[in-house]
C-alpha cells in the first residue's frame, strides 16, 4: 500500500511544491493552488454511501484540468480512482492508496500539478521531462 509519506515524497519531486495545511490535512501546492490533499471521509460523506462499504485507508484527492479529464481517469481505473457526491461538478478525483499503483498515482500528481502550476513553470517542467525520457 502507498503511504501519506509517499505521495509527499512523490508531490515534492514536482518544482516549486509546498506543503501545508488546510482543514486539518496535509495539502500539497503550487503557485498558491492545492493541487492534492488528504481526503478522508466526514461523517456526512460516510453517510451517503449509505449500505456500501467506503474505500478504506488513507484517501488523497488530487486535481483535474477539468470535468471531462476527470470523467477520463475514473474510466481508465476505476479501481483505484473514484468520486462521491461532495466532488460532483468538481474537477478533482480521489485516490484510494490501497489500491493505487505508485506509477498511477504519480501520474495523476504530475496531472493534477500541471492542472494548478502557472503555464511558464508547466512548460519548463514539460520540456525537462521530455528531454529526459
Amino acid at each position: 500500500m502507498i503511504s501519506i509519506g509517499e505521495v509527499a515524497r512523490l508531490a515534492h519531486e514536482l518544482p516549486e511544491v509546498t506543503e501545508g495545511e488546510r482543514f486539518g490535512h496535509r495539502t500539497w501546492v503550487v503557485a498558491g493552488k492545492a493541487f492534492a490533499w488528504e481526503r478522508p471521509f466526514s461523517k456526512a460523506d460516510l453517510k451517503r454511501f449509505g449500505e456500501d462499504t467506503p474505500p478504506t485507508g488513507p484517501i488523497v484527492a488530487v486535481a483535474v484540468a477539468d470535468l471531462g479529464e476527470k470523467e477520463a481517469v475514473l474510466a481508465a481505473n476505476p479501481v483505484a480512482f473514484f468520486t462521491i457526491p461532495h466532488f460532483n461538478g468538481y474537477p478533482a478525483v480521489l485516490v484510494q492508496l490501497a489500491k493505487a499503483k505508485k506509477r498511477e498515482l504519480r501520474a495523476a500528481l504530475v496531472d493534477g500539478w500541471l492542472a494548478c502550476a502557472p503555464e511558464p513553470l508547466a512548460a519548463r517542467y514539460m520540456g525537462a521531462t521530455r528531454t529526459h525520457d
